[in-house]
């Protein structure tokens, strides 16, 4: 039971870390029904310009306790992210918006390959350590072990997801999107400017996913240019298990993911009698995607599509 307790934990964790930025995913389609394949790479930009901030910040102020550090490398690499997102849609995207949906998705797998290719350039290509910031001191519960950047993840997760369905539901801005999201055209004659709109939705997103970027590097304690693909492509399967477009089924699907991810990696070399190592855990993980999109092609919560507004 502590070993399952265990890989439970670690699957939350994990699960979180999708589901942030599976929140970004499902936002930007529910708004233009794009799929921002460049995501993860905001994700891996964020936590690079994090580990460059705390760099530089340990060696001129080596004195500031380290989660004083860790929050301002955090807005900083939100910051960073955001200012790329923007500049992406407004680049990459807003002038491919009415063409075929073929155009913006080549255009997004494009914009994600330069994105890794400039990290490369920047930063090197080589893997790099990520300074423990926070106390390593693990808590004990019920015999397995959580961290506090574990505990932090989780919050996060939590506080975001809050956040956002207050932003959604209770703003201005959140009227303005769901206005976007059911018709742009119709959304700006009554007032909303859609432009402005889909921007906030992306800076949104960014954030979202950086501070994905900075916890994911936390816990696993490296950072590379290459980091954000597979974060990426499992956040956006998270998205489609839980019905992309919908904020609550991004969360879901993301849990869900890490769990069967976490669990499949700690039991499918004892399932399959050793045929099927820890590293074949995606396996399991696709394997019951595919299933559960063959009984609901929606997603498990359902699509939010027509009926946002």
């Amino acid at each position: 039971m502590d070993i399952l307790l265990q890989q439970i934990i670690n699957g939350l964790v994990l699960g979180s870390v999708y589901a942030l930025v599976a929140l970004g995913y499902t936002m930007v389609y529910g708004i233009i029904n794009l799929i921002n394949f460049a995501h993860g790479e905001v994700l891996m930009v964020g936590a690079l310009t994090s580990w460059t901030i705390i760099g530089l910040m340990q060696e001129s102020m080596p004195g500031v306790p380290g989660w004083i550090t860790l929050l301002i490398s955090l807005v900083i690499a939100c910051v960073v992210s955001a200012s790329l997102n923007f500049i992406i849609e407004k680049v990459a995207y807003r002038p491919l918006r009415n063409s075929p949906k073929l155009a913006p998705l080549i255009t997004a797998i494009g914009m994600s390959i330069l994105l890794q290719t400039l990290a490369m350039i920047i930063w090197r290509p080589n893997v790099k350590p990520y300074p423990t910031m926070l106390p390593s001191v693990p808590f004990n519960i019920g015999g397995a072990v959580i961290t506090p950047t574990q505990i932090l993840i989780l919050g996060l997760t939590a506080v975001s997801l809050a956040v956002l369905v207050w932003l959604v539901n209770y703003t201005k801005l959140g009227r303005a999107m769901r206005a976007t999201a059911e018709n742009p055209r119709v959304a700006a004659l009554m007032g909303v400017k859609p432009d402005m709109v889909i921007s906030a939705t992306f800076i949104i997103g960014a954030v979202l996913a950086a501070i994905a970027g900075v916890m994911y590097a936390s816990n696993y304690g490296t950072v590379q240019h290459a980091m954000g693909f597979l974060p990426g492509l499992k956040a956006f399967t998270a998205a489609v298990f839980g019905g992309i477009g919908n904020l609550a089924g991004a969360v879901v699907g993301g849990i869900l993911l890490g769990l069967i991810e976490s669990i499949g990696a700690g039991y499918l070399g004892a399932a399959t009698g050793g045929f099927l190592g820890s590293n074949y855990s995606d396996i399991l993980a696709f394997i019951v995607l595919i299933l559960v999109l063959t009984v609901r092609p929606s997603g498990l919560l359902g699509e939010r599509v027509a009926d946002r507004a």
